[in-house]
């Protein structure tokens, strides 16, 4: 039963661990943070299992995180107001060729990382852009005049 109490309490601070970092530094890992969170993942082994290295520990702990995920998917799906708390929400990061400053600080966006964003879709000049988005997943959808691009659903006012 300390297994599953050590997995719960772990998931629970790998969750928040990652919301923190933000979501821009998620959608594309450096190899140091590659590196950071391949010894994290051994490091919460160990606090989870507690030196036991039986098949059946590591099985439990195993179980405990894919029924977290699971109960995570289901509370979503059932209860809306979970989602913004679970998966996140987008935030506008460009609107009328303007940048948001507050939200690229808020989110950890770096200059370097939108323009890059920008270039990788084609677009020139930020003052071609009517709306930039951080989505939940950290990719960033654009929206020029011409139309959406990275696959995005168009703007609401452009829907019917």
């Amino acid at each position: 039963m300390e297994v599953v109490v050590r997995a719960v309490v772990l998931a629970l601070f790998l969750f928040v661990v990652t919301r923190v970092v933000g979501r821009a530094t998620l959608s594309e890992l450096t190899a140091f943070q590659l590196i950071l969170y391949v010894v994290m993942g051994d490091l919460i082994q160990q606090a989870v299992t507690q030196q036991d290295y039986s098949v059946t520990g590591g099985v439990l702990a195993i179980s405990v995180f894919a029924l977290l995920t699971i109960a995570a998917g289901h509370v979503t799906r059932r209860w809306s107001r979970a989602r913004p708390l679970v998966h996140g929400v987008p935030y506008v990061l460009i609107r009328n060729g303007e940048l948001v400053a507050e939200t690229m600080r808020m989110e950890r966006v770096s200059m370097d990382d939108l323009l890059i964003a920008t270039r990788q879709q084609g677009i020139a000049r930020f003052r071609d852009i009517d709306l930039a988005v951080l989505e939940t997943n950290g990719r960033i959808s654009f929206f020029t005049g011409q139309g959406a691009s990275d696959g995005a659903a168009p703007p609401p006012d452009q829907l019917g």
